[in-house]
């Protein structure tokens, strides 16, 4: 890994999330991924079945709300079935909520595993719902695809060691890792004079764990002052002493890694001890991602800096529905009433690479054959290039975080806040579309 991360590092993240815990029932059956209603399923052979897992509902729900719509856009785009070599294959996709737990994340693989036979599974968005489903696939042998998690999160925090040979032969992630991190918070903090001090708030989980170890000591090299008060434990309600420590050290940057909940709590009270008013810079991650996360704060929303691992600006086109950013957001937007978020374009990434290695496998029912793909996958998706030829550590394939800011909307928008683009080191491909302005300015 390069721009002042060091891998060797990386041995300090901490354990996977995978927990187990009661044994739950699927659900569902789930929804047809190109089969038209009434139409009968080929033999079984000429049938794929794709497991699809994301946090729906519960504290990380925001991941999950548009993925709904991308669904319907994909299986729309397979009604007439995946062609791979001169054969076409009708395919199910069985989509499950993991309600934000990742107890279940994990049964929820295995009933999908052992009891629907999936050929690929698929799952999407934080350590919480990916590790615990790549884990049951590893242990398993089912090929499985993941984005929208640091990638080192991924593939240290479920055991691999720095140096040494990957121990995953059928699990494989894309996506943004510490690197990308490292080269936006650069190009963005230096957008605004301030002191370069950083408070950061780091919670003591996966994200938190790989980002502390990696990103905050690349960020002291690059001449910022990390101020760490330690890890805190998810749910925590008062922040009364981290809050001090930022205010005596007179942090005009912070940063936080946390769960949607803490973040808000953290926020509000950082307002009433008066830790706002010192702040230049706040950037978010893992929370703040999207407009419902920051409406939520009210005024205290308005300025936040972000990241996104997509944005409607994105100048690709999904592989597998033909879509572009702005019809994707445009056409969520017309669907839903709702605002676009980043998600969207990230689901649909997950979807055309997973199409892509099915078609790219000299036999999509064969699940070596599937897995083989994977690992020299390259291809374009809606949110950029995917190779897995050519990653920092094998099984991953890196990937974008560009700098925004959440501002207010201008009037007679439709909605309250603008998600602007202000800077692209990761992705020059992605036009910078507004100047970063201070929070407290």
């Amino acid at each position: 890994m390069t721009d002042g991360l060091n891998s060797v590092s990386l041995a300090a993240l901490g354990p996977s999330v995978s927990r187990r815990g009661l044994m739950l029932s699927a659900g569902a059956a789930g929804l047809a991924w190109a089969s038209g209603a009434g139409r009968a399923f080929a033999a079984a052979e000429n049938v794929l079945r794709v497991g699809f897992i994301s946090p729906r509902t519960g504290p990380l729900g925001g991941f999950g709300q548009t993925d709904g719509y991308v669904l319907e856009l994909a299986r729309a785009a397979l009604k007439n079935g995946l062609k791979v070599g001169d054969k076409t294959y009708d395919v199910q996709i069985l989509d499950q909520d993991t309600q934000s737990d990742p107890s279940r994340a994990g049964q929820l693989a295995k009933s999908l595993i052992n009891g629907d036979g999936v050929d690929l599974m698929l799952a999407v968005s934080t350590p919480e719902t990916i590790n615990p489903v790549a884990d049951a696939c590893e242990a398993a042998g089912v090929p499985c695809l993941s984005t929208v998690m640091p990638w080192e999160a991924w593939y240290f925090g479920r055991g691999a060691k720095p140096g040494a040979p990957s121990p995953f032969k059928w699990t494989y992630h894309f996506g943004f890792g510490g690197g990308e991190f490292f080269k936006t918070y650069v190009s963005q903090w230096n957008l605004i004079p301030t002191n370069k001090k950083v408070g950061v708030l780091y919670p003591n989980d996966a994200d938190g764990n790989a980002i502390r170890a990696n990103l905050a000591p690349a960020l002291g090299k690059a001449g910022f002052t990390i101020v760490d008060p330690g890890p805190y434990e998810d749910g925590t309600t008062d922040y009364s002493a981290q809050i001090a420590l930022f205010k005596k050290e007179r942090c005009e940057i912070f940063n936080t890694f946390p769960i949607p909940p803490d973040f808000a709590a953290f926020w509000r009270q950082a307002a009433q001890q008066g830790y706002t008013k010192m702040v230049k810079i706040c950037q978010t991650a893992k929370t703040g991602l999207f407009p419902s996360d920051i409406e939520a704060l009210g005024q205290l929303g308005y300025n936040i800096s972000s990241a996104a691992y997509w944005h409607k600006a994105f100048p690709y086109k999904s592989s597998l529905t033909g879509v572009s950013g702005a019809e994707l957001a445009d056409g969520y937007e017309k669907a839903s009433g709702k605002q676009w978020t980043q998600q969207l374009g990230a689901t649909l990434s997950l979807l055309d690479a997973g199409a892509s290695a099915l078609q790219a496998s000299s036999n999509p029912k064969d699940k070596a054959a599937v897995a083989k793909a994977l690992s020299t996958l390259k291809t374009t998706t809606i949110a950029g290039p995917v190779d897995f030829t050519s990653g920092p550590v094998p099984n991953v394939s890196p990937g974008p975080i560009i700098g925004t800011q959440w501002i207010r909307a201008p009037a007679g928008s439709k909605f309250r806040l603008d998600y602007v683009v202000t800077e692209n080191a990761t992705d020059p491909n992605v036009p910078v579309g507004a100047k970063l302005i201070p929070f407290n300015g």
